[in-house]
């Protein structure tokens, strides 16, 4: 299992939960952005800087999520791609992505 988080549009504090999730879980966690991002010194975390875009960060989180992996996002397109992928996708507040439903409980493009 693998943890990606689409960070570009990520709260700061949302991502220092990720964190220390990351360091006490042991999982690998890549955070992706189109920007030059921070983050401490882990062998668990890793930033991947991507090139500026339309949905560049989103399609390489697409192109490397795995069946078991989870995706932290508030893009409803890319909870899609990862939920066909065999992933978990989670909206950063932690609220799961499913088939039928966005987070905040409106239908959605998941179908």
């Amino acid at each position: 299992m693998n943890i990606w988080v689409d960070a570009d549009a990520c709260p700061a504090v949302i991502k220092e939960i990720i964190f220390r999730a990351a360091q006490r879980t042991g999982i690998m966690t890549t955070l992706i952005a189109n920007q030059l991002l921070r983050v401490p010194p882990s062998p668990y975390i890793r930033a991947l800087q991507v090139p500026a875009g339309f949905d560049v960060a989103d399609n390489k989180i697409a192109q490397e999520v795995q069946p078991g992996d989870l995706v932290i996002t508030a893009d409803i397109p890319l909870a899609a791609q990862v939920i066909e992928h065999g992933g978990t996708a989670l909206n950063p507040r932690g609220e799961l992505y499913t088939r039928t439903t966005s987070a905040s409980g409106w239908p959605c493009a998941i179908s």
